[in-house]
């Protein structure tokens, strides 16, 4: 079993012993339980607040490397060809503080049929994929607009703090510390 508590960011020259694929919701929690993909199981005490990014490096207590992968799930994707009609989309999406993932003239929500028809109806074409989802982090998140790069001259034995926690209460209640 492997216990991580360290975040490395996503550049890490040492091997990786074990990899996790995680859907956004998980990648969104500090404490879980999971099953690497050669059958590992991974226990995860982060602190909470800081999602996971894909491509995201951990070192477990007895110092091996831990990857995050990205799993597909499914998203709704809305698409434009035109800047104004997109600007639209996004600010009626973040007005209702909507996880959203945006690239050039599209964008990805996870799939709501009021949110999908509003997209609709402000021109946009909507369909359904089954994709990895990485939707922006916020303004406000811890991190943000902090690069993460890594001279490649020291070692990776440095805890990241800072930001604020968001706990909301929504935990669910195993017990156990983990969220499932």
């Amino acid at each position: 079993m492997l216990e991580v508590y360290e975040r490395l960011g996503t550049h890490c020259h040492d091997p990786v012993s074990a990899t996790v694929v995680l859907n956004y919701e998980q990648r969104d929690r500090g404490r879980l339980r999971l099953t690497s993909t050669d059958g590992e199981e991974v226990r995860l005490f982060l602190e909470r607040g800081k999602p996971l990014l894909v491509g995201e490096f951990l070192r477990a207590t007895d110092g091996k490397i831990v990857k995050i992968e990205g799993a597909e799930e499914d998203v709704a994707h809305a698409s434009c060809d035109d800047w104004q009609t997109f600007a639209k989309a996004c600010y009626h999406l973040g007005n209702r503080h909507v996880k959203v993932e945006v690239g050039e003239r599209w964008l990805r929500i996870k799939p709501d049929h009021v949110l999908e028809d509003m997209l609709h109806l402000l021109g946009l074409m909507v369909s359904h994929e089954h994709a990895v989802f990485v939707p922006e982090s916020g303004a406000y998140a811890p991190g943000y607009g902090h690069s993460h790069g890594h001279s490649h001259d020291h070692d990776h034995h440095h805890g990241h703090k800072g930001g604020h926690s968001h706990n909301d209460g929504h935990d669910k209640g195993h017990g156990d510390g983990y969220d499932h």
